[in-house]
């Protein structure tokens, strides 16, 4: 499993999203792009991580940032997660693990002290021209996003 590091291009992706409307990261060229990977919907640190992003979207959106949250969970089961907790972004559907694969962000990881396999809870930034700016591997779901945002500057 690669991770990803700054400079080089960030693989292009197309998920659903929990609308059930299809999101590609080259649609978004000529914008900075906050894709963050999280283990499951509805989980205490993934709720934690993805209301942080909700409650940093107005500036980091003012610094021109967007935000797209990846997860292994169904469409159905992240729209459920987008109401309860009145996220403000698009999370997108990755089933098949192909994105988080092609992104570094599923492979052996340590949990509880046992190496597993699955979901690196990770954060990449993409330039406006479709590289990666920064990529943070095995960030904590609490004070992360704080911690991106000062590094971003926002």
């Amino acid at each position: 499993m690669a991770q990803l590091t700054a400079g080089e291009p960030a693989p292009d992706l197309t998920l659903t999203d929990h609308t059930g409307r299809e999101v590609s990261l080259h649609d978004l060229r000529g914008r900075k792009v906050v894709v963050f990977f999280y283990p499951a919907a509805m989980t205490p640190g993934c709720t934690k991580e993805a209301c942080d992003f909700r409650d940093s979207l107005a500036p980091l959106q003012a610094a021109g940032y967007e935000v797209l949250g990846i997860s292994p969970d169904k469409p159905e089961k992240l729209a459920k997660f987008v109401e309860k907790e009145s996220l403000t972004y698009p999370l997108l559907a990755d089933p098949d693990k192909a994105t988080l694969t092609a992104w570094g962000a599923y492979g052996e990881k340590k949990l509880y002290g046992k190496t597993v396999t699955g979901v690196i809870r990770s954060t990449v930034v993409v330039d406006e021209d479709g590289a990666v700016e920064l990529a943070k591997y095995n960030v904590k779901a609490t004070g992360h996003v704080a911690s991106l945002r000062k590094q971003l500057g926002v």
